[in-house]
């Protein structure tokens, strides 16, 4: 009985919060510095300062560690921003995406990442469905709002419009390391209201439908 009751109270010992964490940020930073292939378990227990069977207890493969190591990049939920302009609406958010990658380990992490979402599938979901999706989903809010109020055409093609907008970021980050910085957020934003902007601006189209209505 008494082994039986220390077996019991083993299992149900609550996970060591730190432990969890350590462990997360070990398996990021290497990521960061070696690729996503280039590292063991091994190296993550030594990192963050545990043993290997608390990362096995944990994940059962390297490949379940580092999806959730990406989970971990979006831990806090984006807030939608609402100015009451569409234009400042998207520079808060193309702000925050600047300053997320100019921040050194998000800027090393990338590069790998993407380079190996081709070759694992769950890696992929975990960028693309939760990463990646927070992001699109605050943005895509903006952009409706932006449709309601006549700032952008109603026709809008919301997929194409989100790939403009972060195009330029990740084009500059993977390719050309050209910088991040206000200006870009800036011309971001301002491309999209002047790529997308309606053909006739709503206020010009009601004062001329008033004037066709008095003749």
């Amino acid at each position: 009985m008494q082994a039986d009751a220390a077996v019991g109270r083993q299992m149900g010992r609550p996970r060591d919060a730190r432990a969890d964490r350590a462990i997360l940020e070990a398996t990021l930073e290497l990521i960061a510095e070696r690729g996503v292939h280039a590292f063991r378990t091994e190296d993550v227990a030594a990192r963050a300062g545990v043993g290997k069977g608390a990362i096995y207890r944990r994940y059962r493969s390297k490949n379940e560690l580092v999806t959730a190591a990406v989970a971990e990049l979006v831990r806090e939920e984006i807030a939608v921003p609402d100015t009451g302009s569409t234009r400042a609406d998207l520079l808060v958010l193309m702000r925050e995406a600047v300053e997320l990658y100019r921040r050194s380990l998000p800027a090393r992490l990338m590069p790998n990442l993407i380079g190996a979402m081709a070759e694992q599938p769950e890696l992929a979901r975990a960028m693309r469905g939760g990463f990646l999706a927070g992001r699109r989903a605050a943005l895509r809010e903006v952009l409706r709002r932006g449709v309601q109020r006549g700032d952008l055409r109603p026709d809008l093609d919301l997929e194409l419009a989100l790939d403009v907008l972060g195009g330029p970021l990740f084009y500059r980050l993977l390719v050309t390391g050209g910088p991040l910085d206000e200006q870009l957020a800036e011309g971001i934003a301002d491309l999209i209201l002047r790529g997308f902007a309606p053909d006739e601006p709503r206020h010009a189209k009601s004062t001329r439908k008033r004037k066709e209505q008095r003749r």
